[in-house]
């Protein structure tokens, strides 16, 4: 189903969870939040994603992807543990992990757009309007989401106590 292989369905189905998860934390903390129930698990989903796509990538540049992934996943959470860098920590832990949302929603949707209907697909070609639309879409969405995040830490940053 959908030129999907037994392990492209472990990457598909073990990542896929991350998503409501982001979505979720981005509505309830306006950010990912390492620290919760919700963003522990969205690391555990994410680390599925991010291992697993080296064993099923047909693209040149996915393992690239899931290598800054992965990179970006292991920094933003290890550095809030990090005292030294004090309130940029959280600035940098928000940039990194808004970052690992938005490199599993490029391939997500590419990936869709490529794969459904099952048998005549939306999409054909990567050079396809609609494909770049989407990902230019997920590309502004990001911009001006990390703006809002960084103006609403800005914010709490400021506020009395």
């Amino acid at each position: 189903m959908f030129g999907i292989s037994p392990l492209g369905w472990l990457h598909t189905l073990g990542s896929l969870p991350a998503i409501p998860l982001a979505i979720y934390m981005f509505a309830r903390h306006g950010r990912i939040a390492p620290r919760t129930t919700a963003g522990k698990l969205y690391f555990i989903f994410m680390l599925i994603g991010s291992l697993t796509v080296f064993v099923v990538a047909h693209q040149a540049a996915s393992p690239i992807i899931g290598a800054v992934t992965l990179c970006l996943l292991v920094a933003g959470y290890a550095v809030g543990h990090v005292t030294a860098l004090g309130r940029a920590a959280r600035y940098l832990e928000t940039i990194f992990l808004s970052l690992t949302a938005f490199l599993l929603m490029v391939p997500a949707v590419s990936e869709t757009l490529r794969r459904v209907p099952d048998g005549h697909p939306i999409v054909t070609d990567l050079n396809s309007p609609i494909l770049l639309g989407a990902q230019a879409a997920l590309a502004v969405l990001l911009v001006v989401g990390l703006t809002v995040q960084m103006i609403c830490l800005r914010r709490e940053r400021s506020r009395p106590v």
